[in-house]
């Protein structure tokens, strides 16, 4: 059995247990303990304010992860070098990486799952970058002449590179994806349009949808950023590599030569899922048991089996050795994340199949999942048919064609994050208003109890009108683009866009921080975005482009902010640099986006794509924009979709129902549930590739049911190292493979084929 023991956080301070502000390792307590199981109560369920717990529990003398405080505790170290943070080396390596994230994040909206650029990837190239800048370059004090070892010093030259300067350089490159949003209309655009975006209008509108959420996000620090229990559980991988690196390597030796075995290990395994044998991406008993069935019983089981190929079917049992797909996010997020998301993907089982072989919505007679808008007759419907020369809807050629018709799961997946909009509004409300408003109280009177917050207290804070300044900058930028003609918005729906965005921003926010994960957000920018302006695809577009863009700026913000807090980087420091990575990185994206579109055209308008490239994500921005461009005639009241609008309303209720309950039932208030992030991921996967959803589950069960409670040791000192390692080693993989044989440079090099390697879907499911 275990040794458990629960000692209060104060007398902690005064035990063995001592948390080394140099390495970040916690050291062991070697007192007596009573060796009796304890429950373990999850993270934060319910406050953010202030630890849930007055206690600090012990297995085998480490603590247990339970909270924020804990983290702030236990996993991150307070220390702060005051080494300098804005230099000329950050600038150089993050404009260089910021190059290469877009280039990377362009390459995932064209693939058949959408995978974020891991931030650990990143880190860990600027890393070498920055070690080998540091020690193949001259020191000035080799030279005698003052003004050449100045030059020198202003260049880094033989200087040591830092933890601030690192993580400076990391946000640039990770800020490059920031404007990922604006160049995706442009895609949009030239897929389904034909219509090529002029230079100066590409400029303007990038500058405004990249930093119009900037102002939101610093006035809601107090509350985003500041409490310890707002912890953007998914960058902790990140924070504790950036102080193992740096903070004495040689006493943190065992845990790097770790983390290169796994590195190394992840790298070299990657060549075979990611190209030699597909197969591994995708492993399924079900499917290799039907190769040789009747063309009907194939048909069904790659519906409920199959899900290694983009829009394949839902990879029920489908397990994946794809780590580009898993990523560490599984090791990072807490448990109580991980429940609320495996009861949502069992709910989206049962809806798919039940709305899919019950035919509803006439689902037998279109694809069981695409994005693409059909015809009733599951023939691809032509969006650019039914619009006039100025990118308006034409009701005569409207009257021809007839109304398009979506796929049930894709509704499923509108449904649902409806759902979970209404219910991360009313949830936020319900269960966190109290601490919000003692967070700011806090914040304002500079007596947020976090550590971490107090020991950034000692540098300058951003000053207000720096937000606001930059706020008008882009508000005049989105002002000239509305005003000329293309977007067909109107000024007034550009200002709604960005009222919606901010009234949804501090909700998206408080989410993420607390359980490392957000809700979908566009649905209800396309809602609104076709409510006011019927008829126009492009109008619906730019709307939901701008109202979204301020949720997901804040949240991106709000996260390295945090991280900045973390690894005391100075406020303003981190607010110059992530407006200059935001822009950079725009401008590479629009390049990489127009290279890729024009070379893979064909398999990107398909609506089932490939293993390896598919146009799923930039199909469901126009099959959104075009259906709530026809709002009345789609989702009115009197349409066979308008439960689609109702999941609004619907969702709402959620949270009150669970307020209900709790009251009724004082137990289930012990229960981690958040009807936001189950409705979410009942409607998550709706496209993309399936198959690695259970592997991400094996790897969640693994890291927070076993490691966490059982050995937090390990947990403690490796389990955020060893995802950063995994996740860096893959994608630098993908990365390579991805020009060199994949076709991302315009040449496609595929490995022959075999039964590793099969000329169908890489499960085998469908013959």
């Amino acid at each position: 059995m275990s040794d458990t023991v629960k000692v209060p956080i104060d007398e902690a301070k005064d035990t063995d247990v001592s948390h080394d502000i140099k390495t970040g390792i916690v050291h062991e307590k070697p007192e007596e303990i009573d060796g009796q199981d304890h429950p373990t109560p999850e993270v934060g369920q319910e406050h953010f304010g202030a630890p849930p717990d007055d206690e600090v529990e012990y297995v085998n003398s480490h603590p247990v992860i339970r909270s924020g405080a804990d983290v702030s505790k236990f996993i991150i170290s307070t220390r702060d070098d005051g080494d300098p943070a804005l230099t000329f080396r950050a600038i150089v390596l993050g404009s260089l990486f910021t190059a290469l994230s877009s280039v990377i994040t362009m390459l995932y909206v064209f693939k058949p799952t959408q995978v974020q650029v891991s931030a650990t990837f990143l880190q860990l190239f600027v890393f070498v970058f920055g070690e080998a800048w540091a020690y193949a370059t001259p020191r000035p004090e080799r030279f005698q002449a003052k003004w050449l070892q100045k030059c020198l010093r202003f260049l880094n030259s033989g200087q040591h590179f830092g933890i601030k300067e690192h993580v400076v350089a990391s946000l640039i490159a990770t800020s490059g994806n920031n404007g990922l949003s604006g160049v995706e209309i442009y895609a949009v655009e030239r897929l389904f349009y034909d219509t090529t975006v002029q230079a100066s209008t590409a400029v303007l509108a990038t500058f405004s949808i990249s930093l119009c959420g900037f102002v939101l996000a610093g006035i809601l620090r107090p509350l985003i950023v500041y409490p310890a229990e707002m912890v953007y559980w998914s960058t902790l991988p990140q924070v504790v590599l950036f102080q193992s690196l740096h903070f004495d390597p040689k006493a943190n030796k065992k845990r790097l030569s770790k983390f290169g075995w796994a590195f190394g290990i992840s790298a070299l395994w990657e060549f075979f899922p990611a190209y030699i044998i597909p197969w591994f991406g995708g492993l399924s008993i079900f499917c290799l048991a039907s190769i040789k069935a009747a063309p009907n019983i194939q048909d069904v089981f790659t519906t409920v089996f199959g899900g290694a190929s983009s829009n394949e079917g839902l990879g029920l049992f489908n397990v994946s050795l794809d780590w580009q797909y898993i990523q560490s996010t599984f090791l990072s997020l807490p448990f109580k994340q991980q429940v609320n998301s495996w009861v949502g993907i069992v709910i989206w089982y049962c809806a798919s199949l039940g709305l899919y072989y019950n035919n509803v919505w006439s689902a037998k007679s279109l694809p069981f999942m695409s994005s693409s808008l059909f015809k009733s007759n599951g023939t691809r419907y032509s969006s650019s048919a039914i619009l006039n020369d100025q990118g308006t809807i034409s009701q005569d050629k409207l009257n021809a064609a007839g109304l398009p018709s979506l796929t049930a799961t894709n509704l499923w997946g509108y449904f649902t994050a409806n759902l979970a909009i209404g219910a991360l509004i009313s949830h936020v409300l319900i269960f966190y208003s109290k601490d919000m408003r003692q967070a700011w109280k806090q914040a304002k009177a500079r007596t947020q109890p976090d550590i971490h917050y107090q020991g950034m207290l000692k540098y300058k804070e951003v000053p207000m009108w720096w937000y606001w300044a930059l706020f008008l900058l882009a508000f005049v930028a989105g002002l000239i683009v509305t005003i000329r003609p293309g977007t067909t918005l109107p000024v007034w729906g550009y200002i709604v866009a960005l009222i919606l965005g901010a009234f949804i921003a501090p909700f998206s926010c408080t989410l993420y921080g607390l359980y490392g994960t957000g809700v979908g957000t566009n649905a209800i920018s396309k809602m609104v975005a076709g409510a006011l302006h019927p008829g126009r695809p492009l109008a619906n577009l730019y709307f939901a482009s701008w109202s979204h863009q301020v949720i997901l700026l804040s949240v991106n913000l709000s996260n390295w902010l945090k991280v900045g807090q973390y690894t005391k980087v100075p406020h303003r420091v981190m607010f110059a640099t992530q407006i200059y990575g935001t822009l950079l990185g725009a401008g590479l994206n629009y390049v990489v986006m127009t290279s890729i579109v024009t070379s893979k055209r064909e398999i990107l308008l398909d609506p089932e794509g490939n293993s390896i490239w598919s146009g799923a994500t930039i199909q469901s921005l126009n099959t959104q924009a075009v259906t709530w461009a026809l709002a009345k005639q789609v989702y009115g009241a009197n349409s066979r979709y308008f439960i689609v609008p109702l999941g609004l309303i619907i969702g709402l209720a959620f949270p009150v129902v669970h307020w209900g309950l709790n009251k009724l039932y004082p137990p289930l208030r012990k229960l981690p549930i958040n009807t936001a992030i189950i409705a979410s991921y009942a409607g998550q996967y709706v496209i993309g590739n399936t198959s690695w959803i259970w592997s991400s589950i094996i790897v969640g069960v693994f890291s927070q049911l076993y490691l966490r409670r059982r050995l937090p040791r390990i947990y403690n000192e490796y389990n955020y190292l060893i995802g950063a390692a995994l996740d860096g080693g893959a994608q630098i993989v993908v990365f390579i493979l991805s020009f060199a044989v994949l076709g991302a440079s315009g040449k496609n090099v595929p490995f022959p084929t075999y039964f590793g390697n099969p000329s169908g879907n890489p499960d085998h499911c469908g013959g």
